[in-house]
């Protein structure tokens, strides 16, 4: 091209201003792009030859690692991964720490995604699964087997709102050296901060509370930056070998913070859940109001469950912040900001009670999602739980009758006033014998 000859048509549809002013925006800016550009090869070759800097997305993003560094520090962890979806943060998370022929011990009250996961699929690559009452802490320790790598469970499970007692699975793992990751999507880092209990890696679907807004998905995961070669290299080889061309182990190379450093560089970048820029923006957005939207609805919901406890219409309700649920006094100790806003009701009128209820309510939204800022309800036994065969899903504490709310943010009179509607005309039946 001649000096000072304007570039053609199409060359300047692609390249004009794609060089902006320097600017310092308060918002975090959202960097939307596939690849970043290098200055020159030698910087090229430092990214990947140390990962320093960004060269592509899916390896990692400034908007992404700012939504990371937020959440580590929420979680009081040593690093955070952010992914695409909550299913995909669990997945990741067991892969870094399972392959086949090894072993994990699973909470049984837990997300379907998550069971069927451990079910249908890690087990087609030839990790073993065994499920064990949350509250049972003989059983975690008896379930444990030579090729244990890791336990799982929920902070509070899905649907009865029992409370993992964290501390004390926590040092039955420790014991093996066996690591404990557990989701803390119901309980976010405001109300419950597992790795300060003894938790090695917590999981959430940022989706949910998170976001708040239920607009994106997002998933992400929290390393406790803790990783003991000498306690536990002996089971994550993976971790502690030289690697495939000779080079230093993890555990040489990052110490302490290896297991996080492995999800970050070679699960989740291979497996390739990468979060969208956008999605991670918005994830990060809802995180600035994380505490008032928890704080609000963790009150609006146990409002609503004392409420319900006494109505007629009601067989039982499992809300662990209530003085009758078993585990009311483990949900004090490790939730003393508040007992967060999922919880379920069984109506004694059964099926056609809890049909009645759904498609009754106006305020509350029937759909499939919990953490929004908007009250949700849904039928867990043909829905999240249809899966399950019937003594499964009892000793989940879901029956015919059961419905699962997710309180918002809405003024409580409202949520009252719709559910005193909804209830008109409900059918009773004869009080269920319903086994705790």
């Amino acid at each position: 091209m001649a000096a000072n000859a304007e570039p053609g048509f199409s060359t300047r549809q692609v390249h004009v201003g794609a060089s902006t002013v320097p600017a310092s925006p308060r918002a975090l800016p959202i960097y939307l792009t596939a690849g970043f550009t290098f200055t020159d090869l030698d910087e090229s070759a430092e990214h990947f030859g140390t990962g320093a800097g960004f060269g592509y997305t899916r390896t990692g993003n400034p908007t992404v690692q700012a939504v990371e560094a937020r959440l580590a520090s929420l979680e009081g962890g040593d690093q955070a991964v952010l992914v695409s979806s909550g299913q995909a943060a669990v997945t990741v998370a067991l892969l870094a720490l399972a392959g086949a022929g090894d072993h994990v011990v699973v909470s049984e009250h837990i997300y379907e995604g998550t069971r069927g996961l451990l079910l249908d699929n890690l087990a087609r690559l030839g990790i073993e699964t065994t499920f064990v009452d949350t509250s049972d802490l003989d059983a975690w320790r008896d379930a444990i087997t030579p090729r244990t790598k890791a336990l799982f469970a929920e902070t509070l499970s899905n649907a009865r709102n029992d409370v993992l007692d964290i501390a004390a699975v926590s040092a039955i793992g420790r014991e093996r050296g066996i690591p404990l990751v557990v989701d803390s999507t119901f309980t976010t880092p405001y109300l419950l901060r597992p790795l300060e209990h003894g938790a090695a890696v917590v999981v959430h679907s940022a989706s949910k509370f998170l976001a708040g807004q239920g607009a994106v998905l997002g998933g992400v995961i929290v390393d406790d930056g803790r990783f003991d070669a000498a306690a536990s290299g002996h089971l994550f080889p993976h971790l502690v070998h030289t690697d495939r061309l000779g080079g230093a182990s993890y555990a040489e190379r990052h110490g302490a913070r290896a297991r996080g450093a492995y999800i970050r560089e070679s699960v989740a970048p291979r497996f390739g859940p990468s979060p969208s820029p956008l999605n991670a923006f918005l994830i990060g957005q809802g995180i600035e109001t994380l505490s008032l939207r928890v704080e609000r609805q963790s009150q609006n919901a146990l409002a609503v469950a004392q409420w319900l406890e006494n109505r007629p219409e009601v067989e039982r309700v499992d809300h662990v912040g209530l003085a009758s649920h078993p585990h009311y006094d483990l949900g004090a100790h490790y939730l003393p900001r508040g007992t967060g806003s999922v919880f379920t009701v069984t109506l004694r009128g059964g099926l056609e009670a809890a049909r009645h209820l759904v498609q009754s309510v106006e305020v509350i939204t029937h759909m499939t999602h919990l953490g929004d800022v908007r009250s949700l309800v849904l039928h867990p036994q043909s829905t999240s739980h249809s899966a399950r065969t019937v003594e499964e899903r009892e000793r989940a504490g879901v029956f015919p009758g059961t419905v699962r709310f997710s309180i918002g943010i809405e003024d409580l009179d409202d949520l009252l006033a719709d559910l005193e509607q909804a209830l008109v005309g409900v059918p009773v039946a004869e009080r269920e014998t319903v086994v705790l």
